[in-house]
Formats: structure tokens, sequence, C-alpha cells
């Protein structure tokens, strides 16, 4: 999952053509998604009690056919995010930290409606991009993931844009498991890995197998991009249990803007000026009991500037299991 929010987005939106069968595929009447709401509504867990992404929003805010556009998963022309010097700024303090060459080896082709910008005829970025090498980069700074073989579990992996790019940038990497409590997640993930052709090393779980996978292969980090925030703290903990009894030992948060406090959204929250929330629930406390020990904070942008100005600034946060 990632920034969640009912505004509609402000700049228009040229529908582009898809890939052969995608029409018809992606598609609210499709088996593959009736069978996953079915499954997904029957689990009697507390991630399926959803306090932002009820069936209703899931219907409203996200396109199945464009799912790479403006939307639930990915904040692309809403607020600042659609000026192109935010992007431009963005680019090139990307260009500033690439060591590891990760904007030559990561394409952005703009499939499902992603938006993007083209610099100088040669480099094309979106969003999706720019925020999975940001991220990237961070746990190289942690673990130095490029030279690892971890397997990784990511929770609330939307469409598997994050899994898509681990996977490519470091064909060394372990399997890289795609879970995610809402069954239109699932599906598209399903899709987009298949797609893409990375399914072989990064596997979509569905929600009621996720622990019999974690039982059959170690996992030593898990990461989690904003679903956290679009969560309870019953779900919140449900997730942290899991890792908990599988020893998951590491473990990367991405917060929601402005990602200075690590907070749920319970029932009946509201959206206040300024990034303020109402019935929103402090989590730090549900990490510490389960011995997640925060190791690094950092923000999304080590530039002061950029992060004042770049598109969605937020924080980055590392935890491990003591």
């Amino acid at each position: 999952m990632s920034m969640s929010n009912s505004d509609s987005a402000e700049t228009s939106f040229t529908k582009p053509n898809l890939p052969q069968g995608a029409e018809s595929y992606l598609q609210r009447n499709n088996p593959r998604l009736i069978e996953l709401r079915k499954k997904y509504d029957s689990l009697s867990l507390p991630v399926t009690d959803q306090s932002v992404w009820t069936s209703d929003y899931a219907s409203h805010e996200v396109d199945l056919e464009y799912f790479r556009a403006d939307n639930a998963y990915i904040w692309q022309t809403r607020e600042r995010n659609q000026a192109e010097t935010n992007y431009l700024i963005i680019t090139n303090y990307v260009k500033s930290i690439d060591s590891l060459k990760l904007l030559g080896i990561l394409k952005e082709d703009g499939m499902f409606g992603a938006h993007v910008f083209d610099f100088d005829d040669r480099l094309v970025v979106s969003r999706d991009l720019l925020d999975s090498i940001l991220e990237i980069y961070f746990l190289e700074q942690t673990i130095e993931i490029s030279e690892s073989n971890l397997n990784i579990l990511d929770i609330g992996a939307g469409y598997g844009r994050l899994a898509h790019r681990f996977v490519t940038a470091f064909p060394n990497l372990g399997q890289v498991f795609c879970v995610d409590a809402v069954a239109e997640s699932t599906f598209l993930c399903e899709y987009y890995l298949r797609f893409r052709d990375v399914d072989n090393r990064a596997t979509v779980v569905q929600l009621d197998k996720i622990d019999n996978a974690l039982a059959t292969t170690h996992v030593d980090l898990a990461v989690n991009v904003s679903s956290f925030s679009e969560c309870t703290l019953a779900s919140v903990s449900w997730w942290l249990d899991l890792l908990r009894e599988h020893e998951i030992r590491y473990l990367m948060i991405v917060p929601n803007p402005p990602g200075t406090e690590l907070v749920t959204r319970e029932k009946g929250w509201e959206r206040e000026p300024d990034w303020e929330h109402t019935n929103c629930i402090d989590y730090l406390s549900a990490l510490n009991s389960r011995g997640y020990k925060q190791i690094v904070k950092w923000p999304k942008y080590l530039d002061s500037h950029v992060q004042k100005y770049g598109v969605t600034p937020t924080h980055y946060y590392f935890f491990e299991l003591t």
C-alpha cells in the first residue's frame, strides 16, 4: 500500500494503451479477484478489519486497469507531487547518491498509467522508480543489501512495485514475498509481477497462507511502506506478532507524511491540516514490547532542502529484533 486520501487528483490523465489481454483480465468481475475477496472476507483477522482500505475505498480509489496511475497506491499528481520541478529536484538528488547506478539498471516505461517525466530525453522517472531507489539506498546504508542474499517480506505490498525493483536491481537477492490484506492488491500484485517476469523470485502469498510460507522459508528482513499508517493498532500488532513468531530480524518502516511519528489510523480517523490526524495511536511501544528496537531514523532525503521541497517527504525507520 501507499499514500492514501479520498481527494481526487488535480491533473488530467490520458489513458495509454494497455498490454495485450490486460483490459479483459483487470476487471472487477475477474473470477480470481472474486475468489480472493471471498477468501479475505471470510478470515476473522484484525488485518482484514479495515479502517482505511475498506471495500468501498478500494473500489473508488484503485483503477484496476491503470493501477500505476495516481491513486491510493501512490500519489503522483496530487498536492505538490504534480510539479515537474519537484520531480526534477529529487531526480538530481538521486543522481547524486546513485553509487550503485540504479538509475541505469531500473527503468520506467510508464506502463499501466504511471505518471512519468522525461528529463533530457534520456532519463524517464516516476515516483514508483524514485521512491524505490531511495528505499533501496536506505537499506544499502543499513545492511548493505546489494551484497546480501536476504529473503524479504513486503507487508502491504500493493501492486508489487518495490519487489519488482528489488529483484531487478539485485540478481543475488533471495526470495521476496509479497503479502497484503486487501484482495485487490493481491490480485494486482500477482498480475504485475507475472507481467514483469519476476514472479519466480518475487512471490505473492495469499494472506491466509503467509504463516505457512514463513514457516518453510526463513525471512531476514520485513519492509512496510506506508501501510502501517493506514491500519489499526490491532492490525499492526497482528503483523508484529507474526514477525516475532518467525524471528524476522530486521524491519524497515516508512510511515505516511510527515513521517516523524509511528501512528495508526483507527476507525473514525480524519485528516486534519498539516497532516495531523484524529483517532490515531502511536505503535512504537507495540514494536518495543515484541523486541523490535529502533536502530536508525533518517529523513527520506538527507539534504534538508530536498526534504523540504521534494516529493512526499517522510522518514525511514529501521528496527532490529533483540
